[in-house]
């Protein structure tokens, strides 16, 4: 959502406090600044709810071809209940037992997967229950079904230190969270699976399990005897996850502190955040305090971090270095010829905001852009526009998400929009007036004369991307190329993660000439750039401003 000023949020925070809540399951809204839309979100307060009161929270995500008002019914222990999903809602009075928890389950647009901008619509509606309630922050926990249990793995392993535990159920992880699994390190975690589920096989809750046990990660994990996929009616029941929930509470600043991750928009945990790595190249820390003001770190493919503590530390030691400091609470290092030295690392090219991959220019608010430059015919006019229409829908037969994206000819996008909204534009510098416009500032181009050729890269434009798609597009043969994406994505946002920073392909998907990712400065390496540039397909510019 749209952040107010300080003035602003403060009045409307005290507005929202003095609004009246009633007690129970009901159903509230956020304003979404991915398409300005009110999006909905399921709440229960609790039966005796005092407005003065800081209480626990829960995020409950929901299943794939499921909603938030069903979640809010299945973590409440009522969802076994409910036949028709459009009408779900609760009987107060028909509850086992009341817990003192604020619980919300977000729609998150429906079955989208928990990424993008269903995570981003989490995240929002997180901040919404926060700015309307009490909220004690350390205890916030987490919880999903199937999908939703997916959803819970990676935003927990993503942002391990938002959750005091995190209880995935019958969980389809994300593809690439089990690389994450050491950032639990001070996480609590139960799984609960059934053992005759045909939809999330048990095999892969098993394997999670002994995943996070190797990596000294000390997860629960319940099994049910002859439950098919509907593990939650067991996990949920009598409100005994609530009791689980109890035992814990967020510590800010546990001893030790694991990280990995290749990329800025998932940079911190804790005490540790990393300032400085290449994008799309696997980082990790390992940060332990160690005595009075001592601190040792090991790391890998790191150039920068800043240590955060709620206490003086006069001596860091960086992968075998001893580094002696004036005492303070918060320190940062940066890595200079291969030796660690006191200093902020100064972030020139990709950093966060700005980093790649591709689906991160469709992962918030963003227009689709069709060109009008060259006098097209009318009829060609309606292709560019309706490549760009194909782009831009993301609902399906059996999905309609509650999303609307803008389509815009190049001529109708705003100075307001260029200054607020990434861009996805189609087209090349002689048929669209934008690329023309940051044609100066782009590293690739596709070759006027290229026949039969795809180009899809990403590309910072001043504060926002630019993903510009020329010749054929993305989706050309997609099928075919056997790409492994996620089901429960969108099929736009589900291809678009499969590419890194650029992708050039002849014919089809599956005749891919070259892909890869953009160095820490937006420049093709010098071996890609090499090869690329003797196709005479693609021509290679000189770094990007």
């Amino acid at each position: 959502m749209r952040w107010l000023s300080g003035g602003a949020l403060g009045m409307t925070a005290a507005c929202l406090l003095a609004q009246s809540y009633t007690p129970g399951p009901q159903f509230l809204t956020f304003l979404s600044s991915v398409d300005d839309s009110q999006q909905p979100y399921a709440l229960y307060l609790p039966a005796s709810f005092d407005p003065g009161r800081r209480y626990p929270l829960v995020i409950s995500l929901h299943s794939e071809d499921s909603n938030h008002r069903l979640n809010l019914m299945q973590v409440l222990g009522q969802g076994n209940r409910i036949a028709d999903l459009a009408r779900a809602t609760a009987n107060y009075s028909r509850l086992a037992r009341n817990p003192e928890y604020i619980i919300a389950s977000p729609l998150a647009r429906g079955t989208m997967g928990y990424r993008g901008i269903a995570e981003k619509d989490v995240y929002d509606v997180l901040a919404d229950v926060e700015r309307r309630f009490r909220i004690d922050e350390d205890r916030v926990y987490l919880t999903g079904i199937s999908m939703g249990g997916g959803g819970a793995l990676w935003l927990a392993l993503t942002n391990p230190d938002l959750w005091a535990a995190v209880a995935p159920v019958c969980p389809v992880p994300i593809p690439g969270t089990d690389i994450l699994a050491p950032n639990a390190s001070a996480l609590p975690i139960r799984l609960f699976h059934g053992d005759q589920d045909p939809i999330a096989p048990v095999a892969s809750s098993r394997q999670w399990q002994r995943l996070l046990l190797d990596v000294g990660v000390p997860a629960d994990y319940l099994e049910y005897p002859a439950v098919r996929h509907n593990a939650w009616d067991y996990a949920y029941r009598n409100g005994s996850l609530f009791d689980w929930f109890a035992k814990f509470r967020r510590n800010r600043y546990p001893e030790r502190v694991r990280f990995v991750t290749d990329a800025y928009r998932y940079n911190s945990a804790y005490w540790v955040r990393i300032d400085g790595l290449t994008p799309g190249v696997r980082a990790s820390i390992d940060a332990r305090q160690t005595g009075a003001g001592a601190v040792s770190v090991e790391t890998k493919n790191l150039d920068g971090l800043t240590l955060s503590l709620d206490h003086p530390v006069s001596a860091v030691t960086l992968d075998g270095t001893l580094l002696r400091l004036k005492p303070a609470a918060t320190l940062s290092f940066r890595k200079q010829s291969g030796r660690w030295g006191n200093g902020r690392v100064v972030q020139a090219g990709k950093r966060p905001g700005l980093e790649g991959p591709i689906a991160e220019a469709v992962s918030g608010r963003h227009i689709y852009v069709y060109g009008t430059l060259g006098s097209p015919a009318p009829d060609e006019l309606d292709f560019r526009r309706k490549q760009a229409e194909t782009a831009a829908s993301w609902s399906t037969a059996r999905e309609r998400l509650q999303l609307s994206l803008p389509v815009k000819a190049d001529f109708q996008v705003t100075p307001e929009e260029l200054d607020s909204d990434d861009l996805v534009l189609f087209g090349t510098q002689e048929t669209n007036s934008l690329i023309a416009r940051f044609a100066g500032r782009l590293p690739l181009a596709l070759n006027a004369g290229a026949a039969d050729y795809g180009l899809l890269f990403i590309a910072p434009l001043g504060k926002h991307y630019g993903l510009i798609s020329s010749g054929l597009p993305w989706w050309t043969g997609f099928d075919e190329a056997a790409r492994p994406v996620y089901s429960y994505a969108p099929p736009p946002y589900a291809e678009l993660s499969t590419f890194p920073d650029y992708v050039i392909f002849k014919g089809a998907l599956s005749q891919v000439v070259a892909e890869g990712r953009f160095d820490p400065n937006w420049k093709l390496p010098a071996d890609a750039a090499a090869k690329i540039t003797a196709t005479g397909i693609v021509l290679v510019a000189g770094a990007v401003k």
